[in-house]
């Protein structure tokens, strides 16, 4: 196993809203993504998911509440909650996800990936 510089990593994609594979270990996929704008609401039935951010200021709706992330920060969004991620400007960002999950859960949108790349 190499060393991974994910400054680096982030020079390799410009799309928004799809993330890549930079890892895996114990059957948790670590992604980067970059992202600007909204995403769509959704959750994950069985999965929970982890949000670091490297670069800008990502907020999470929640049903109940707004989370607001700045660079160094992380936060889990339990299984089952509903979230709606927004980037006003871009923001990079790694996350800690089941290998199996879906992207947008149980919605269909036209943002779904099915299958995400390694890089």
């Amino acid at each position: 196993m190499k060393a991974i510089n994910l400054k680096q990593k982030l020079t390799l994609f410009t799309e928004q809203w799809t993330p890549k594979i930079i890892g895996e270990l114990n059957g948790q996929h670590v992604k980067l993504a970059k992202m600007q704008g909204e995403f769509v609401w959704h959750d994950h039935k069985n999965e929970d998911v982890l949000f670091y951010v490297i670069k800008g200021q990502l907020i999470i709706e929640l049903r109940d509440k707004i989370v607001t992330l700045n660079e160094g920060d992380m936060y889990i969004v339990p299984r089952g909650v509903e979230h709606k991620p927004i980037a006003k400007e871009e923001v990079h960002i790694m996350l800690f996800e089941p290998a199996f999950i879906k992207h947008t859960g149980d919605v269909q949108h036209e943002i779904t990936k099915e299958k995400l790349d390694w890089i």
